[in-house]
């Protein structure tokens, strides 16, 4: 079992920035596949980025490339989600999730069904 927790959300206006932490505690002497998803309200959970659990592979949705970085620390079992620039399509709840199973490429990243284990989330919204 693998036990994930959010923080970081707020409320910020456009063209602001936040930083996300994803902290994984339990089975995690593994590095389980990480990523970051959000989901607004009256939406599906899209995929928002990830790394690979060894090596600095990243993987991002095409509507935060170039303004999100996402990046992790294996040794504090910490995934972390830098964003800047910051426009209102980007508010929703942001979770981190984790597989038990190795993800291969952005096809094996990005599918929701591929991750065991979520956490709460953190809330974002940017005000216009």
């Amino acid at each position: 079992q693998v036990h994930l927790v959010e923080s970081g959300g707020g409320l910020v206006q456009t063209g602001g920035s936040l930083t996300l932490s994803c902290v994984a505690s339990g089975r995690t002497y593994n590095n389980p596949e990480m990523g970051w998803f959000r989901q607004a309200p009256g939406k599906e959970r899209e995929f928002v980025a990830a790394q690979e659990s060894i090596g600095t592979t990243t993987y991002y949705t095409d509507s935060v490339k170039g303004r999100f970085t996402v990046s992790r620390d294996n040794a504090k079992n910490t995934m972390v989600l830098q964003m800047n620039n910051l426009k209102p399509e980007d508010t929703a709840l942001y979770l981190c999730a984790a597989s038990r199973y190795a993800l291969v490429g952005l096809t094996g990243v990005k599918r929701v069904d591929n991750y065991d284990y979520w956490g709460q989330g953190t809330q974002v919204t940017v005000s216009s």
